[in-house]
């Protein structure tokens, strides 16, 4: 690989630094604090908690004084000054020369405040934990006429960030933030399903057979058995066949995977949380929902009140119930319940949407949906009773035929969450999924393939259940104020780079 001038200079540096008899990458570091700590709990007033302190991190910024030096540096927590006196350190003090913004160190020392006020690590000892060969983005900060600071994004192609995301949570200490929340949304999220003795568990991601949605798998061959298996569309058809082998409350937060296109709000892997409880409805389930989502935000971000792509959103429980052809009706001006196959493509002609050749009914109500009706949802909005004919594994509505007891939620115009009053009729569920079989073989290639195995699981005993399949990428936009799903995914799938020429 041909290397740059910089990194030319660090590799000289780091042979100097050897040279000299000092080790690039010891084995390990002992730290008492971090920078949180430090600058959340120290007192002018009783420094002594603080007069032995050892603390890590990545060199941020250094500014050189002659026989003084201070620099910045960035633990997992923030970042926090080190001073740095030749006197303290002899040995070491002229092999700063060598240390550049990136390297990694471990100081022992004191905390004290300097005349300027900052809480400081004043450098007893100092130890090299990682010479950085490939220098950082460092961003741009200025100072707008009101005084406030202005930090530019050191990237100035937004694909670099997620392909080196590690560099980007380096330099970019709001995304680091993002991530943070993540996992106590995750984490929150399931202490909420624990604490109802609910019991998570864990189901296969190869899968002989995929279903539980309507997508496109990724396929895959093992080799051992000389088969082809196919990566997990959704949890729901094996969460179901742990409520039929008798416990109540079952639920999972898993990757899987759709062999589908990728845009702002779809990636071809991500996560999910499906939950199935016995004895239950949608109704139940809705109310559940709304609760869940305002535990989360009320303790995670620790408020109900949050703003998405400038929209104000109240998370206040109850959320909103609408009917799904009542939506149609005050979104596209027609009661479109019980209309034909052809008068539905002619009010998507109406409205220039594009459409497969020869989409069936299912794609092109949803089409309707997804561009008509869909946007306008900006306050959370449980959206009821679907057609039968989108809604395969759902049960038939208990009062209103051709309709199933199925809720999606929408907040801020996309899709949160889906549920069922799960269909338990062998019967029923057997003709559905004939009939997706049909689709299939007329070319819809994400309609499902009739599983043999979990009928049978219907036919030893499901008992009525309520299941309910949470987007987490979605989800963790949402409450972090994120616009692409990429955004929230550490690693997102891209195309292959293009090599260097």
């Amino acid at each position: 690989m041909e290397r740059t001038e910089q990194e030319l200079r660090r590799l000289e540096e780091l042979n100097l630094l050897e040279q000299a008899g000092i080790n690039a990458y010891p084995y390990s570091f002992e730290k008492t604090h971090n920078a949180f700590e430090i600058l959340d709990n120290f007192s002018d007033e009783n420094p002594s908690p603080f007069s032995n302190v050892s603390i890590a991190g990545r060199i941020m910024a250094i500014r050189r004084m002659g026989k003084a030096t201070f620099c910045h540096i960035l633990d997992q927590t923030g970042k926090i000054q080190i001073y740095i006196r030749k006197d303290d350190i002899p040995d070491f003090y002229d092999n700063l020369k060598y240390l550049d913004i990136g390297d990694i160190i471990g100081v022992k020392g004191f905390v004290f405040r300097t005349k300027t006020g900052e809480i400081t690590v004043h450098t007893k000892e100092l130890q090299l934990l990682c010479k950085s060969i490939s220098p950082l983005p460092i961003p741009k900060e200025e100072i707008d006429e009101e005084g406030n600071k202005i930090i530019h994004d050191p990237f100035t192609d937004k694909e670099v960030r997620y392909r080196q995301r590690y560099t980007d949570l380096i330099v970019n200490y709001s995304i680091r933030e993002v991530f943070i929340k993540r996992s106590k949304i995750i984490t929150r999220m399931r202490r909420y399903f624990d604490e109802r003795g609910w019991l998570e568990v864990e189901t296969p991601i190869l899968q002989p057979i995929y279903g539980g949605a309507s997508a496109r798998p990724f396929i895959t061959h093992h080799n051992a058995l000389d088969i082809d298996l196919y990566l997990r569309i959704a949890d729901e058809l094996y969460l179901k066949r742990l409520i039929v082998g008798g416990y109540e409350g079952v639920y999972e937060i898993s990757k899987n995977f759709r062999n589908e296109g990728m845009d702002k709000m779809h990636n071809p892997e991500f996560t999910a949380m499906e939950i199935y409880v016995a004895y239950k409805d949608y109704n139940w389930m809705m109310e559940m929902t709304e609760d869940l989502i305002y535990t989360i935000a009320n303790d995670v971000l620790g408020t109900i009140n949050i703003e998405y792509d400038g929209n104000p959103i109240n998370l206040q429980k109850p959320f909103k119930r609408e009917k799904m052809f009542d939506l149609f009706k005050k979104y596209i001006g027609k009661d479109i319940f019980g209309a034909s196959l052809q008068d539905l493509l002619k009010i998507a002609d109406e409205h220039n949407l594009e459409l497969p050749p020869n989409a069936p009914y299912s794609k092109v109500i949803d089409e309707i949906f997804s561009e008509l009706v869909q946007p306008n949802l900006i306050s959370p909005t449980f959206v009821m009773d679907y057609p039968i004919e989108i809604s395969p594994l759902a049960k038939k509505h208990r009062s209103t035929s051709g309709l199933v007891e199925r809720f999606e939620l929408f907040i801020n115009g996309f899709e949160v969450a889906n549920a069922f009053t799960e269909l338990n009729d062998p019967r029923d569920q057997r003709t559905r999924l004939e009939q997706q079989a049909l689709e299939r073989a007329k070319g819809d290639e994400e309609a499902m393939v009739l599983d043999e195995d979990f009928l049978h699981s219907l036919e030893i005993g499901l008992p009525p259940t309520a299941g309910l399949g949470i987007g987490i990428d979605r989800l963790v936009m949402l409450l972090t104020g994120q616009t692409s799903i990429r955004d929230v995914i550490f690693f997102p799938q891209l195309k292959p780079d293009k090599p260097a020429k």
